[in-house]
C-alpha cells in the first residue's frame, strides 16, 4: 500500500495578494530614488514600478502556480530535483504566504504562496519524527 501524500499547492489569490504586495513597494521605492536624485517627475516611479511587478508576475504565474510540493511520510518532495528527507528538517518558519524549510545542512526551500501558510507549517511539523 503506498503511503499517504499531503500535497501543498500554491494559491492564486495568495499569489496577487503578494505580486500587490510587491509592486505597492516597488511603486514607493521607485518613487523615493527619483525624489532623491531631483528627478520633478517623481510620479513616473509609481508608474514604473507598477509596470515590472505586473509584467513580471503575468510572465511567472503559470510557472509560480504549478509549483505543487508533496510530503510523504519519508520526505518533502518539490518541483525539479527537490527532495528533502523529513527527518534532515532543523526548521520550518512562515514567511507572507511563504514557508520555509531549513535543512539541518543549512539548505532552503520556499514552499511559495499557501492561502493559510500556518496550516502548511502545522502539517509538515507533525510529520517531523
Amino acid at each position: 500500500m503506498a503511503d499517504p501524500v499531503t500535497r501543498f499547492t500554491p494559491d492564486r489569490q495568495a499569489y496577487v495578494r503578494t505580486n500587490a504586495w510587491l509592486a505597492a513597494f516597488a511603486m514607493a521605492g521607485a518613487m523615493a530614488v527619483l525624489w532623491l536624485i531631483g528627478s520633478p517627475y517623481v510620479w513616473t516611479g509609481a508608474v514604473a514600478g507598477l509596470a515590472a511587478i505586473a509584467v513580471r508576475s503575468w510572465y511567472l504565474a503559470s510557472e509560480e502556480l504549478a509549483a505543487v510540493w508533496e510530503m510523504d511520510r519519508a520526505a518533502l518532495t518539490g518541483p525539479g530535483p527537490r527532495r528533502v528527507p523529513l527527518d534532515q528538517i532543523a526548521a520550518v518558519k512562515t514567511m507572507g504566504s511563504f514557508v520555509q524549510i531549513v535543512t539541518k545542512g543549512g539548505d532552503k526551500h520556499l514552499i511559495k504562496y499557501q492561502a493559510e501558510p500556518a496550516a502548511t507549517k502545522t502539517a509538515i511539523e507533525r510529520a517531523l519524527p
